[in-house]
């Protein structure tokens, strides 16, 4: 049962249909997170080819920034991490979950 929880995949598939794979992921030195990029590094956690604490780890990202990431990315696709739609995506939510 170990065994298979430290399998990592090769590649994963990305938020634009195309592999992803260690090499191909933003750079540890990232400062600026378009939304490409921040669903690329979602993608490798849910497929399998980071943990969450990697990602945090290598990105500088707390597990809160993550996670607001990835939860945007379940409720309304890539378009939910826009920065610039963030409230009315927020407030959409709320109204919803009420």
């Amino acid at each position: 049962m170990l065994e298979n929880q430290r399998f990592k995949p090769a590649s994963v598939i990305g938020p634009l249909g195309e592999p992803l794979t260690m090499e191909t992921l933003p750079s540890p030195k990232t400062r600026r997170w378009v939304v490409r990029r921040k669903a690329e590094v979602v993608a490798a956690v849910k497929g399998g080819l980071l943990t969450l604490d990697e990602a945090c780890k290598r990105y500088g990202l707390s597990i809160e920034e993550f996670t607001s990431w990835q939860r945007a990315v379940d409720r309304a696709g890539l378009a939910g991490l826009r920065v610039t739609r963030t409230q009315h995506y927020r407030a959409l939510f709320e109204r919803q979950d009420s």
